[in-house]
């Protein structure tokens, strides 16, 4: 079945490339599209274009078809192009005519648009919450760390001081920041679409103020036009603010990997949560996070496939946007399995307790030494020289002691002030307007 077919059959070889995995990504909307369906109808009946009992048959067509995907027991039928194309089917079988008119004031490309957007949303919302449960993973971490000193480095080189509480805080605290970015995408994505049909609006008098709030959007996207021109560039800020998430997970994995090493030894991890070598019976490796990292600097490619699909693409739809579901569908449960197995690996990461009592790292304290000599009143440059000169002549021996009291310092984490954020972060997406907009829409049969 195709929504489009006036009677003419499309060459077999034609129709596989042009289809191409719709059936099997749009799985992944099944559920959106009934939602923006069933509000889509109750619209229509608000301005006279289906009658109420039609209405109510639908609404309660839609939601045993909400179901069924929700019990996994969807499928889109061989022959039928997209989970535009099932649904109207399935309707129609039950209802016939009043199946069909499901489809007035739209075109596929609005539909797509918006089963995109409430997809985005509910996939934001699972990822904002598994990046604050990563998040009180890292937290708990540095509190229960912190006392425990391990060397900073600049260019790979020993440089100061640091802790393990303020290695893993700054993860944290940076989680917090991609938050906001993901923020800054939520609100692009959380505009309604609906109603600008293939991109130019209809001669219906739709109200797209209505299916904004039936189904929990904060505004609309008013330009039709632009509703369509949408399409690729809520993908790729979407992605944008993925990419920021990966990014700092790569950058712990990483750190993790190399303080694994022999020649760091900083943390560890039980036995059963590393692999071995075929022939090398001491290995212990770090495969979770080297994979970790690797998944997770592929995610950081995503915003550039977009751009790449789509910077040469005047307004309008144009049949490239489809490709952009096989790149940014399967993305969030990707990040969603590096966020928690990082998670998994970290509850069990153990920290080595005395690292600065290596006589390797004494040189880490000279920038305290220098200090102590200013605050005695030594002039810095030439505290600086008096430390360099102990260094050159193997005479420098620290004094290993440590007063670091400034925010975000060793000695002053702040977490309590850095969960403040990340709270006020979470609350601020406001989840429970959307869940309570599609409670109105099932709920009501």
């Amino acid at each position: 079945m195709k929504l489009w077919d006036k009677g003419t059959t499309v060459n077999e070889l034609i129709e596989k490339f042009t289809v191409g995995k719709d059936r099997e990504l749009d799985i992944y909307l099944a559920k959106f599209d009934v939602l923006g369906s069933i509000a889509h109808a109750k619209m229509l009946a608000s301005i006279d274009l289906l009658e109420q009992s039609e209405l109510v048959e639908l609404q309660k067509e839609l939601v045993l078809i909400f179901h069924i995907i929700e019990k996994g027991d969807f499928r889109i039928e061989d022959g039928v192009e997209d989970i535009h194309s099932q649904v109207e089917l399935m309707l129609t079988r039950k209802l016939g005519d009043t199946g069909k008119k499901i489809h007035s004031g739209r075109s596929r490309n609005d539909q797509v648009l918006l089963d995109l957007k409430l997809f985005s949303r509910a996939e934001i919302q699972k990822l904002v919450e598994a990046v604050g449960e990563l998040f009180d993973k890292l937290i708990t971490k540095a509190e229960a760390n912190k006392q425990y000193l391990m060397p900073g480095y600049t260019h790979l080189q020993v440089a100061m001081p640091s802790s393990f509480g303020l290695w893993f805080s700054a993860y944290a605290e940076s989680l917090v920041d991609d938050l906001v970015m993901l923020q800054a995408a939520y609100k692009i994505v959380n505009q309604n679409p609906l109603g600008s049909a293939a991109g130019y609006g209809s001669s219906f008098p739709l109200d797209r103020q209505m299916t904004t709030d039936l189904l929990g959007f904060d505004a609309m996207n008013y330009n039709v036009i632009y509703a369509q021109m949408g399409r690729g560039k809520m993908e790729k800020t979407v992605a944008f603010a993925l990419s920021s998430i990966a990014a700092t997970i790569s950058k712990f994995a990483f750190d993790v990997c190399l303080f694994m090493s022999q020649n760091f030894g900083f943390v560890s991890l039980p036995d059963e949560l590393t692999t071995g070598s075929s022939i090398m019976p001491h290995k212990k490796n770090p495969d979770v996070f080297e994979l970790v990292r690797a998944h997770c600097n592929k995610i950081q490619a995503i915003p550039y496939q977009i751009s790449l699909m789509t910077n040469n693409l005047p307004s309008g739809y144009f049949r490239d946007l489809q490709i952009l579901k096989e790149v940014f569908l399967p993305a969030f449960q990707e990040l969603q399995d590096c966020i928690s197995i990082a998670g998994f690996a970290i509850d069990q990461m153990a920290v080595k307790t005395d690292l600065l009592s290596d006589d390797r790292y004494k040189y880490a304290f000279s920038v305290e030494d220098v200090n102590k000599l200013v605050l005695q009143g030594v002039p810095f440059r030439d505290a600086y020289k008096e430390v360099g000169n102990e260094i050159n002549y193997g005479t420098y021996e620290p004094s290993r002691k440590l007063n670091h009291t400034h925010q975000g310092s060793l000695g002053n984490l702040c977490l309590e002030q850095i969960s403040e954020r990340m709270e006020l972060i979470i609350r601020s997406f406001e989840f429970q307007r959307i869940e309570k907009a599609y409670s109105g829409l099932l709920g009501e049969l």
